[in-house]
């Protein structure tokens, strides 16, 4: 039986993703693909690779977004994501799709076409940075003729690349939705956050029913995309929404993810 993992976008509330992967690990779960967007992208790039539970967190608590050092200057957004690339050669040494150990797909809207485009070979750092660019707040990534930003935008939750090739597939959403007050709007950054958690919100859980388990943890809606804290509390709570999943459905899981 061929297991295919699912991993939204949802910037730091995709550490969550970490902790499903623990949950996994602990069932005896190992998925046979992975399809990812933005945050969960490069948690599926990381893992892909042979990272432990414990190196994926410690990427994302060495990031530091928003460090002076990163802002883009001349280019179409405040951060620049080429100042983060030798942060993930540090974790991704081989910068190559061949080099995983898990078939990965990472999904990324060019916007100059207007099109998804779906990373699957090559070059595997910048189509992660293109995949995580999420608009307004990070400069487009130019790659291979493309000029490209989160991929979110198109498809946060890319289902459907696995569907037809697995047999069985988990998909983990970490964009809870919910109604927000007015005094929640309170910057341009929050603006953007919230019209895209609209839209994708929408056509995201459209998409779970392609899937045969998903780990949807509730308690993420009071965490920012872009809050660099209590990312320890996150990364518990998609464990624990995962373990609590896992066992419900325990009769139902592949006893293995490989065939």
């Amino acid at each position: 039986m061929k297991t295919g993992l699912i991993l939204s976008g949802g910037g730091y509330r995709g550490i969550a993703h970490i902790g499903v992967i623990r949950a996994m690990e602990e069932a005896g779960l190992t998925p046979d693909a992975i399809a990812g967007t933005s945050a969960g992208a490069v948690v599926g790039a990381l893992y892909a690779s042979g990272l432990s539970t414990g190196e994926m967190l410690n990427f994302f608590k060495g990031l530091q977004i928003f460090s002076i050092g990163n802002y883009a200057f001349g280019k179409p957004g405040w951060l620049d994501p080429e100042n983060f690339y030798e942060s993930f050669r540090d974790f991704l040494p081989v910068d190559d799709f061949n080099s995983l150990k898990i078939p990965l797909k990472v999904t990324a809207t060019n916007i100059l076409d207007g099109k998804l485009k779906v990373f699957e070979k090559g070059s595997l750092v910048r189509p992660l940075l293109a995949s995580a660019a999420f608009p307004g707040v990070f400069a487009p990534v130019e790659h291979d003729q493309g000029y490209y930003v989160d991929g979110g935008v198109l498809n946060n939750f890319p289902a459907d690349l696995l569907r037809e090739e697995c047999d069985y597939l988990i998909g983990v959403y970490v964009n809870p939705f919910e109604k927000v007050e007015r005094s929640d709007i309170k910057n341009s950054i929050t603006v953007l956050e919230r019209v895209l958690k609209l839209k994708t919100a929408q056509e995201s859980i459209l998409k779970f029913e392609l899937c045969d388990l998903v780990v949807y943890p509730q308690k993420l809606r009071k965490f920012s995309t872009f809050l660099e804290k209590d990312l320890d509390t996150i990364f518990d709570l998609g464990y624990r929404e995962a373990k609590k999943q896992f066992e419900a459905a325990s009769d139902r899981l592949p006893s293995s993810g490989k065939s």
